[in-house]
C-alpha cells in the first residue's frame, strides 16, 4: 500500500477529549474518529489492527474445537423476560420497539440467543459438546463513556458459548477455553494476569478475568507472591481476622461537637482508627421493584466493596442512600449515624467489625459519639459477610503472605454458567437412557477493541505506538526521504515491491512531505520497522534500518534488506509464539 492513495490522517496536537494514551494516540495515529460520545469510525489502519486481533482470537477459538457463528444484534425482549434479566440488567441496556410496539435490545451479550438457538437444535446427548462464538459489535450505553474504546458505548466483542452434557464436560470447556485465551493474549504481546473475579450481571459461580497491567486501568488486581493467589478487588479476599483478645471495657458516651468524619473524630478523642468503625448506608433493590435500606458497619479506616455488599444481599442493584432516606428513615443525623440502637434499616457488619472490641461509632445523635461499643452486648453481633475492598498489604486467604496490587484492563473473562440459562429457556437433552436433563453451559468472553487499546497502553513511549508485529498495522515501512528523487524512488519501490513478493506487510511512504514529517508519522504510527532510502545511505549502496521497539538503526546493503528483515520478523514472530 501506497500512503499517498491511503486514508492515514495524523494530528499533530493532542486531542483534548483524550485521557489516557491509548484514546489519545488511536486518534493522533489515525486509527478511529469520534462520531459521538463511546462511538468511533474505525479508519484503515485501525481497521487492520482489529482484523489482526480478530483473527487471533479466530485461530485460537478454531483450535480449541469452537465453531463460528452469527447472532442478531437485535434481540427480542421476551428471551431476556424468561431470564429475568430484561429488568436485571438495567440501565446499561439499549432498549427499543419496533413499528408494532414490540420491545427489542440491542445485544450486550448473548447467552439468551445462543441458549435459545441450541433448545432448538440440539436434542441428544450426541450433539453435545458444542462450543459457538462470534466476533461481532456489542452495545452497553455506558452512564459515562471515557478512555476511548476502553469504555465505549459500540464495541468489538468475541463471545463464545459451550455447551455440555455435565459438569464434567463443563469444567474440560472452560478449561479450554481458558488455555486459549491464555495463548491469544500472549500472541497479541501483553503482559497479563488471569485472577479470580465476581460474575456480574452474566451470573455463574466460577468465573476469571484476564486482566491486561496498565497504569491507566480502571480495575485493581491483588495478587499473592508467595503461593500465586489473584483476584479483582470486587472479588478479593484477605485472611480473616482473628478475634480480639481485648476485654469489653463500660460503653463510654463522649461529646464530640462538629464531628463529621472518621478523621476528625480520631483527632478529636484521640484514638487509633483501627478502634474506629463507619456505618455506610445503601438501598438495595430486588425483583418486582422492591426496595429496602441497610447498613452496613466496617472499620473507620476500610472501604466498602459494593460488589461484595450487593452479593451478600442477593440484591440486583445498590446505590448509596442520600442524607434524606437515611434520616426519614433512622432519625440519624449526618456524621452521627452507628450500630448501637439503629432502627429503620437492615444491618450488616464486615467480619472485621465483628470480630473486634471496643469500636468508636457514632452515637445516632448530632454531635456525639460512643467509645468501647461491642458487638453482641452493644449492637447486633450479624449477619456477619466479608464486605471490605482488599489492597496491597492485605494478608493473603490461602498463605497469609502479604498481597501486592496494581491496576489492569480487563480483556476477556471466562464463566461457568452451569444451568443459570438452560433451565431458565429449557435448554434440554435426552441422555442414554431417554430422560431429559438440563444442559451445563459456560460463557466466554474477550474485548477486541479493547485489548488493542490495552496493547497500546502497555506499548507506547512519547513518541507514539509500539506495536508487535502481530497486531501492528503493517510490518515495514519504507520511507524514501525524497521521493522525487530517481535514484531514491528507483530503491524504494524495488524494496516495496520485493518485500511484498516475500510475504511482508509493507507500506510505502511515497508522500510529498519533509522527510522530518514521514518519521515523525511511521513513530506515531508504530510500524515495526523502518526502512530509510536516503542519499548517503544510497550513495554507498545501503539504507537504513530501524526497529521501532529500541529505536536502534543500522545500515544494511539494499541487496540484504529483504532477507534481513524477513529474520528479524520470525525472531519478533517466535518471541509472541505460544507452540
Amino acid at each position: 500500500m501506497r500512503l499517498s492513495q491511503y486514508l492515514a490522517p495524523t494530528l499533530r496536537e493532542e486531542p483534548a477529549e483524550a485521557e489516557i494514551p491509548s484514546h489519545r494516540l488511536m486518534l493522533r495515529a489515525g486509527l478511529m474518529r469520534k462520531v459521538a460520545a463511546g462511538i468511533y469510525t474505525f479508519l484503515p489502519l485501525g481497521t487492520r489492527v482489529i482484523q489482526k486481533v480478530e483473527q487471533i482470537v479466530r485461530e485460537e477459538m478454531n483450535r480449541a474445537g469452537a465453531l463460528e457463528v452469527r447472532l442478531p444484534i437485535v434481540q427480542p425482549a421476551e428471551l431476556w423476560q424468561e431470564t429475568g434479566r430484561w429488568e436485571e440488567y438495567g440501565p446499561e441496556m439499549f432498549r427499543l420497539s419496533d413499528r408494532h410496539g414490540r420491545l427489542f435490545a440491542l445485544g450486550p451479550t448473548h447467552e439468551e440467543i445462543v441458549t435459545d438457538l441450541v433448545r432448538n437444535t440440539v436434542s441428544s446427548y450426541r450433539q453435545l459438546p458444542v462450543t459457538l462464538y462470534q466476533i461481532q459489535n456489542k452495545y452497553r450505553d455506558e452512564v459515562r463513556p471515557r478512555f476511548g474504546v476502553m469504555r465505549a458505548r459500540e464495541f468489538v466483542m468475541k463471545d463464545a458459548y459451550s455447551f455440555d452434557r455435565d459438569e464434567e464436560g463443563m469444567h474440560r470447556s472452560y478449561r479450554a477455553m481458558y488455555e486459549a485465551y491464555e495463548r491469544v493474549f500472549r500472541r497479541c504481546g501483553l503482559e497479563f494476569r488471569v485472577v479470580e473475579a465476581d460474575s456480574g450481571a452474566i451470573g455463574g459461580s466460577y468465573t476469571h478475568e484476564f486482566m491486561a497491567l496498565a497504569e491507566s486501568g480502571e480495575a485493581e488486581v491483588v495478587w499473592c507472591p508467595r503461593c500465586g493467589y489473584a483476584a479483582d478487588v470486587e472479588k478479593a479476599e484477605c485472611a480473616p481476622p482473628a478475634p480480639s483478645a481485648e476485654a469489653m471495657r463500660p460503653l463510654e458516651r463522649v461529646a464530640t461537637p462538629g464531628v463529621r468524619t472518621i478523621q476528625a473524630l480520631v483527632d478529636f478523642l484521640p484514638i487509633d482508627v483501627e478502634h474506629t468503625a463507619k456505618i455506610l448506608f445503601y438501598a438495595a433493590s430486588y425483583g418486582g421493584g422492591r426496595e429496602e435500606l441497610v447498613a452496613a458497619v466496617v472499620r473507620g479506616d476500610r472501604m466498602l466493596n459494593e460488589v461484595k455488599l450487593k452479593n451478600a444481599l442477593g440484591a440486583l442493584q445498590v446505590r448509596m442512600a442520600d442524607q434524606e432516606e437515611v434520616s426519614r428513615a433512622t432519625g440519624a443525623p449526618f456524621g452521627s449515624a452507628g450500630p448501637v440502637g439503629l432502627k429503620g434499616a437492615r444491618l450488616l457488619l464486615d467480619r472485621e467489625v465483628a470480630a473486634g472490641r471496643n469500636w468508636a461509632v457514632g452515637a445516632n445523635e448530632e454531635d456525639w459519639h460512643l467509645r468501647n461499643a461491642n458487638p453482641g452486648r452493644d449492637f447486633p453481633s450479624g449477619p456477619i459477610h466479608d464486605l471490605r475492598l482488599v489492597g496491597a498489604g492485605d494478608p493473603c486467604p490461602r498463605c497469609g503472605a502479604a498481597m501486592e496490587s496494581r491496576a489492569g484492563i480487563e480483556v476477556g473473562q471466562v464463566f461457568e454458567l452451569g444451568t443459570k440459562y438452560s433451565e431458565a429457556l429449557g435448554a434440554t437433552y435426552y441422555d442414554e437412557e431417554g430422560r431429559s436433563r438440563p444442559i451445563l453451559m459456560g460463557c466466554y468472553g474477550i474485548g477486541v477493541t479493547r485489548t488493542v487499546a490495552a496493547v497500546i497502553e502497555q506499548r507506547h513511549d512519547e513518541a507514539g505506538i509500539v506495536w508487535p508485529v502481530s497486531v501492528a498495522p503493517f510490518e515495514v515501512v519504507v520511507v524514501p526521504v525524497h521521493y522525487a528523487d530517481p535514484a531514491q524512488r528507483e530503491v524504494a519501490d524495488r524494496l516495496y515491491r520485493e518485500l511484498g513478493e516475500a510475504g511482508v506487510e509493507v507500506v510505502l511512504d511515497d508522500r510529498d512531505e519533509r522527510s522530518g514529517v514521514k518519521f515523525n508519522d511511521a513513530d506515531l504510527v508504530g510500524y515495526p520497522y523502518r526502512v530509510t532510502v536516503g542519499p548517503k545511505a544510497l550513495a554507498r549502496g545501503e539504507v537504513e534500518l530501524t526497529r521501532r521497539a529500541t529505536r536502534q538503526t543500522e545500515s544494511l546493503p539494499v541487496e540484504r534488506l529483504v532477507a534481513a528483515l524477513r529474520e528479524r520478523l520470525a525472531a519478533d514472530r517466535a518471541v509472541l509464539s505460544v507452540e
